[in-house]
C-alpha cells in the first residue's frame, strides 16, 4: 500500500505517457502520443486513468485494436487501478496535430 501512496497523479501521468509512447500506428513508425493521437490523460486521486484520444480516420483499420492497446498497457502499470479508453472525432485528426519529432520522422520538416 505504501507504493501507492508515494506516486502523485503527475507522476502516474509522467508514466502513462511513457507507456503511450511504445504504441505505435501499424502504418506509420511514428508512436501515438507523437502523432498527436492522445487529446487528454485524466488521472484521478483512487489512481483511474480516462484517456480521450483519436484515429487518424473514422475507417483506420485498428479502430478496434488500437484503443484496446492503450487500455491494457496503461492498466498493466501497478499504479493504475482502472484505465478507460474514449474515442473522439471532435475534433478530427490532422497532421497539424503531431509534434516536430513525429514531423521529422515522417520527413514532413
Amino acid at each position: 500500500m505504501s507504493e501507492e501512496t508515494t506516486i502523485d497523479t503527475a507522476e502516474l501521468g509522467e508514466k502513462i505517457v511513457k507507456v503511450l509512447k511504445t504504441i505505435y500506428d501499424p502504418e506509420i513508425p511514428v508512436d501515438i502520443y507523437e502523432l498527436g493521437l492522445i487529446y487528454d490523460v485524466f488521472v484521478n486521486e483512487d489512481h483511474e486513468v480516462k484517456i480521450l484520444m483519436t484515429l487518424t480516420s473514422p475507417n483506420c483499420p485498428v479502430a478496434e485494436s488500437l484503443p484496446a492497446e492503450v487500455e491494457e498497457k496503461v492498466k498493466s502499470l501497478n499504479a493504475v487501478k482502472d484505465a478507460e479508453v474514449e474515442i473522439t472525432f471532435d475534433p478530427p485528426w490532422t497532421q497539424d496535430l503531431m509534434s516536430e519529432e513525429a514531423k521529422l520522422e515522417l520527413g514532413m520538416l
